[in-house]
């Protein structure tokens, strides 16, 4: 057989790293537009600290970083910092509302363990199992 009959393998589409509920694509998009300086994104990573060990990181990006994963989710762009891809995987971000607090909360299926004050996260890596 030679090389010219080889045919490319068809990829599957990747799976996003992270996504977003309606809620919090609204009050994304409703924080952007009331930013008094230009903003591309919303930045979403993982940062050691808290009691559990680690903690979700959201920041508004003026730029997205060169390695950063892209992910566009309802009219919002996600910036995810390189390092936290594999502790993210599958996540979904909500925005919700109570009488005592609003808050944007992660639905993260790599979780294994949080603190009581719900501030921090112990969270494994993603397996490359079943992701190509």
């Amino acid at each position: 057989m030679s090389l010219e009959t080889i045919q490319p393998r068809a990829r599957r589409p990747r799976p996003k790293v992270v996504t977003l509920t309606e809620a919090a694509a609204e009050r994304v998009r409703e924080i952007i537009g009331r930013s008094e300086t230009p903003v591309a994104g919303l930045r979403v990573g993982v940062k050691n600290g808290g009691c559990a060990g680690q903690e979700y990181v959201l920041g508004y990006a003026e730029a997205a970083d060169p390695l950063d994963e892209v992910v566009e989710d309802k009219g919002v762009t996600i910036l995810v910092e390189p390092k936290a891809v594999l502790f993210l995987l599958g996540t979904e971000i909500d925005y919700e509302t109570t009488r005592l607090a609003s808050k944007f909360v992660f639905r993260n299926p790599n979780e294994t363990d949080a603190c009581g004050c719900g501030e921090s996260v112990t969270i494994a890596p993603a397996s490359e199992t079943g992701t190509d």
